[in-house]
């Protein structure tokens, strides 16, 4: 059984992202959110890569529980 992600925040963040890849933080232990800074070794968490073909704004998932990573989905909000 995997642990749970620790929330890092309750509140989605929308940021605006240049085209390129990112590792979206899925443990909520990086100190970088929502970006990785590898603070998931140890656990059965592994980051979630994204690349973006073109500048976009992003809402970033910041309670770690979005199905649909690493993008908010709002589902903490239901």
């Amino acid at each position: 059984m995997s642990e749970k992600p620790k929330k890092d925040d309750v509140q989605s963040k929308m940021m605006s992202m240049e085209a390129g890849e990112y590792y979206w933080c899925a443990c909520g232990n990086s100190s970088t959110q929502p970006f990785c800074d590898g603070s998931h070794k140890g656990t059965s968490k592994e980051p979630c890569a994204v690349t973006f073909e073109k500048k976009q704004e992003v809402m970033w998932c910041m309670c770690k529980r979005t199905k649909t990573p690493p993008i908010c989905d709002k589902g903490c909000k239901e």
